[in-house]
C-alpha cells in the first residue's frame, strides 16, 4: 500500500540475518491473495514478473512451509494462491503494523505539530 496519511508507517520486520518482511512483501502476498497471479500482483505494484517471483521464491524458501504455491499452466490453468502459512505470515505483519502504527500515534501528531505551514515548493506549482 502506498505512504498516504492514513498510513504513515512502513514497518520492515528482519525476521533474521537473512529474511525480513516488510510493505513490499506484504503487499505483494495480499496482491498474489486477490488476484490469484504473481505477474498481476507484481503489475499492479509497478514491480517488474522477475522481482516478483524473486520475492516469492525468497519467502517460500525462508518459511518451513511455503507462503505461495504455484500451479504451471498459463492464463488459463496456471495461477499462485496463498497457503496456510502465507495468510498466517500475512495477518501477523499486518497485527504488528497496526499495533507499531497505535503506539506511535502520539509521537507522530506531535512531529506534525511541529511542521510548517509555509507552502512546499512541490505545493506551490499550480
Amino acid at each position: 500500500m502506498p505512504n498516504t496519511p492514513g498510513r504513515p508507517l512502513h514497518l520492515r520486520i528482519a525476521l533474521d540475518a537473512e529474511i525480513a518482511i516488510g510493505p513490499g512483501k506484504a503487499d505483494l502476498l495480499e496482491g498474489i491473495r486477490e488476484t490469484g497471479s504473481i505477474a498481476a500482483a507484481g503489475r499492479a505494484m509497478q514491480m517488474s514478473y522477475k522481482r516478483a517471483w524473486s520475492l516469492v521464491e525468497a519467502m517460500n524458501s525462508a518459511f518451513r512451509e511455503p507462503v505461495v504455491e504455484t500451479a504451471r499452466g498459463g492464463s488459463a490453468r496456471g495461477g499462485a494462491t496463498l497457503t496456510a502459512t502465507g495468510d498466517a505470515v500475512l495477518a501477523a505483519y499486518r497485527r504488528m503494523t497496526k499495533a507499531a502504527e497505535e503506539a506511535v500515534a502520539p509521537e507522530v501528531e506531535t512531529l506534525k505539530s511541529m511542521l510548517s505551514t509555509v507552502p512546499r515548493s512541490d505545493e506551490q506549482r499550480d
